[in-house]
């Protein structure tokens, strides 16, 4: 049996995952919250925006906190084509509950739909990442925790989708991205404790990537993406701000 270590670079990985998760919610709330106030293509463009954000973020969390993830007694390698898959599902999933919500008419119906689509996808995330997994030995899930961290997953995908469409004020919005936040990484830990390794030695080298090697690289460069997202979303004017701005000028258009 090997003993599993979720944390071999101390509080660095679980706290920074926590940061990254909290962007991207972050960020996903104040994009959903402008695509609520747009119209046409402006609201399908912050849609994708808050998707991707949020997809990100998710993704982003995972990778970094399995970047503090060891076995004793083997090496760890990933998979490269099943790691991308995972975010590729993230982004997918995300995008549907978030569409499901920024265009859906009835917003009970589409807030449960959008919740537990988005719940179960970034579960599907999650486990396609850990099958991605190389390992010297054999994994097995301790199926309770498994089904603890899905229903985990869908109860903090809803919520998140219910704040979008409730919370308006940017301290609201940094309060429920906090929440967010450690909901994703609640999630995360519950399914990587129902982890279990049964090591078998072997000195055959293992296939796939290093995680320092893809995975940090990823990382840093989604990472990145949700910063400067960040940057740009807070420099751009909500749609209030612009109404402001044309009527402002409109008693000077006419008295020229």
């Amino acid at each position: 049996m090997g003993h599993l270590d979720h944390a071999t670079f101390g509080w660095l990985t679980p706290v920074l995952s926590y940061v990254m998760a909290c962007t991207g919610a972050a960020l996903g709330l104040r994009c959903t919250v402008r695509a609520l106030g747009a119209t046409g293509r402006s609201r399908r463009n912050w849609l994708l925006t808050a998707a991707s954000a949020i997809g990100t973020g998710i993704w982003t969390m995972h990778f970094v906190a399995m970047l503090g993830f060891g076995v004793h007694g083997t090496d760890i390698r990933y998979d490269v084509p099943l790691t991308i898959l995972s975010l590729l599902v993230a982004m997918l999933v995300v995008s549907a509950g978030v569409f499901a919500v920024g265009y859906g008419r009835e917003r009970g119906r589409s807030l449960l739909v959008g919740g537990l689509t988005t719940g179960l996808g970034v579960a599907s995330m999650h486990y396609l990442g850990m099958a991605a997994v190389r390992l010297h030995g054999d994994v097995t899930y301790d199926p309770v925790k498994v089904a603890l961290s899905v229903v985990i997953a869908v109860v903090a995908a809803t919520a998140a989708l219910w704040a979008a469409l409730n919370i308006k004020s940017p301290l609201a919005v940094t309060v429920a991205s906090l929440v967010m936040g450690a909901a994703v990484s609640s999630m995360h830990y519950t399914a990587m404790f129902a982890v279990d390794v049964r090591v078998t030695p072997s000195g055959e080298v293992l296939p796939g990537a290093t995680a320092m090697q893809f995975i940090f690289p990823l990382a840093v460069g989604l990472g990145s993406y949700l910063f400067l997202t960040s940057a740009f979303v807070a420099l751009s004017p909500t749609t209030g701000e612009r109404e402001a701005t044309a009527s402002a000028q409109r008693p000077v258009e006419v008295a020229r």
